[in-house]
């Protein structure tokens, strides 16, 4: 198949061990991203497939339509960057391993990472001993903390490790579905959804992105929290009302340390999540190491081979192979 990988910025993956499962097809990667659909649709006229960076690039109805040989796209995780009922009307196969057991602990890692930099201002005192000066200011520890992780799924609960670890106080909140699992597995959950956010030194956002999620943590919750608490945001920018995050840090009152953003990749230097002091930004890099990507792509270069193979796996709108088959076989 000719396959076309979008958006490897620092050409990792031919580095990696997973890209010989690649060895049988035609294989084109390009290292930037083209944010122009004009001009994405001329680099992959000829692609048979999409492999993808998780949401580097939006797959919208305007581009599936212009790319007339895609018969598959392939990727890991969640897809609300991909225009599903478009792929099915143009007969483009989705598939996507949604690793319901395997949590990312590089996230996790990352999250406690920020956490960690922020209260010891790492960031803050190496860039002062680098200019000459001995200490910028004094840190706080976490030991004794409340840490509020906001979602009870795997990423949370590889965090919640970590915090026990250290002596913090993990407390809970969730969706109504989330709640239930928390309290049956006998976890400290708020009383409700303001104290969640009043008492927490620590806020962070281990939630999905979807429509019923979406805007989910407003600007009233922001408000809620203490002066000086942390927010703390490696899961999706959408979760949050949007401009409540950049208002409530103008303010001055909270931190916040991000690694997702509304648009991205950002590059402006004057936004106000990557000039304010009271803010800790990286660049969406919670996925991205090395073994997270050998995990990630093993599982998408499997899908590759499988469609290849004419057996399929992780399809997520297999309506699209079937009446292929059926076509097939008439």
């Amino acid at each position: 198949m000719r396959v076309h990988i979008l958006d490897d910025w620092f050409d990792t993956l031919r580095g990696l061990p997973c890209f010989a499962k690649l060895a049988d097809h035609e294989v084109t990667v390009w290292n930037d991203h083209e944010p122009s659909v004009d001009a994405l649709a001329a680099r992959v006229q000829d692609a048979e497939c999409l492999v993808l960076f998780r949401e580097r690039t939006k797959i919208t109805r305007e581009l599936i339509e212009r790319v007339p040989n895609l018969k598959l796209i392939s990727q890991r995780s969640v897809y609300p960057h991909i225009d599903v009922p478009a792929c099915t009307e143009f007969g483009v196969l989705l598939c996507s391993n949604q690793h319901r057991d395997t949590p990312s602990y590089a996230a996790a890692e990352l999250t406690l990472a920020l956490i960690l930099a922020s209260y010891r201002q790492i960031p803050d005192q190496v860039a002062a001993l680098r200019s000459g000066k001995w200490q910028m200011g004094v840190g706080r520890s976490l030991r004794g903390r409340t840490l509020g992780l906001y979602g009870y799924g795997r990423i949370a609960k590889a965090v919640a490790r970590y915090a026990d670890a250290i002596g913090m106080r993990v407390q809970w909140w969730a969706s109504d579905e989330g709640r239930a699992r928390a309290r049956a597995d006998g976890v400290d959950l708020a009383e409700d959804r303001h104290a969640f956010f009043s008492i927490s030194d620590i806020v962070s956002l281990h939630v999905r992105l979807k429509a019923t999620t979406k805007g989910i943590v407003t600007a009233s919750d922001l408000a809620a929290m203490a002066p000086r608490s942390l927010l703390v945001n490696t899961s999706r920018s959408g979760l949050i009302q949007p401009g409540a995050l950049e208002a409530e840090i103008v303010r001055g009152r909270i931190f916040a340390a991000v690694d997702v953003y509304d648009r991205e990749p950002l590059t402006d230097p004057a936004h106000v999540l990557l000039t304010h002091p009271n803010v800790l930004p990286t660049p969406h890099i919670g996925y991205v190491t090395e073994d997270e990507f050998e995990l990630q792509f093993s599982d998408i270069f499997d899908q590759v081979n499988a469609y290849a193979a004419g057996a399929p796996i992780h399809m997520i709108n297999p309506e699209v192979w079937n009446a292929a088959e059926h076509g097939s076989q008439a």
